[in-house]
């Protein structure tokens, strides 16, 4: 069974490392620094036998030339088909699967904050969803080349995982996203629970990350554009009804770009 590490990277960055204890290998996720990889590997003994790519941004792709050049044998790199990305060895789209240690991974096609991003889903002891950019612990990635439509939808598709799936993305924006969504729902309970629970871990210098896709259906604004109490938040600040979810979900994401 793979377990999986956290390695911190910048400021806020997580790496999420896949170790196989019987093989002694590992695989990492979204890899912008080789040195925390590299560091990480002889730490704990482990050999990088491959890469998983969720988009093409610098603080996700950064060290995929020096971890490729160091292996002892060509890594398996696995991204997204749709996106130009130098290095990639096994590009992938929407239902492709591979197999880590005897465990499929599945491709999801999640276009919004890049054109061509992916996310990986697997059922591990428990399912794990790796998204990237595109759900993070109560929030969501900027439009930086997608459309509304296309981030609600990648969006959509990751809410019908079960609702236990682990999310691990790949930044610690937690606080900050929490802060935002009491903005658009001050009067969810579970949503103030959240806030005084990342307080504490964030206080104790721990992780929130991963989360629970439940957690995040019931704290998540941008989960939750068909709620009225979100509509009615995108109403109040744009000073307009939303003609849909998909208007309502608009609204609330120019909003946090300028929280």
């Amino acid at each position: 069974m793979l377990s999986i590490r956290g390695l911190q990277a910048f400021n806020d960055n997580y790496i999420w490392m896949l170790a196989d204890s019987e093989s002694r290998t590992c695989y990492v996720v979204d890899p912008g620094d080789a040195s925390v990889v590299e560091a990480a590997c002889r730490q704990t003994g482990y050999t990088l036998a491959g890469i998983l790519i969720t988009h093409h941004h610098a603080d996700h792709t950064g060290g995929l030339r020096q971890l490729a050049s160091a292996a002892a044998k060509e890594l398996v790199i696995y991204g997204p088909a749709s996106e130009s990305i130098p290095g990639i060895t096994h590009p992938l789209s929407e239902g492709d699967t591979f197999t880590i240690a005897e465990q499929t991974f599945t491709v999801i096609d999640t276009p919004g904050h890049t054109s061509g991003g992916i996310s990986y889903f697997a059922q591990l002891a428990q399912p794990v969803l790796f998204s990237g950019d595109t759900l993070f612990a109560g929030g969501c990635g900027r439009l930086l080349e997608g459309t509304p439509a296309q981030m609600l939808k990648s969006l959509n598709k990751l809410t019908a995982l079960p609702s236990e799936t682990l999310v691990y993305c790949a930044h610690e924006y937690t606080q900050s996203n929490l802060a935002f969504a009491l903005a658009v729902e001050p009067d969810n309970s579970a949503l103030k629970q959240r806030v005084s629970d990342v307080q504490q871990l964030r206080e104790q210098g721990q992780a929130t990350v991963p989360s629970t896709l439940d957690t995040e259906l019931r704290t998540n604004p941008f989960l939750r554009a068909s709620i009225p109490d979100v509509q009615e938040a995108a109403s109040r600040h744009s000073g307009r009804t939303p003609t849909s979810a998909e208007d309502t979900f608009a609204i609330i994401r120019q909003w946090k770009d300028n929280f």
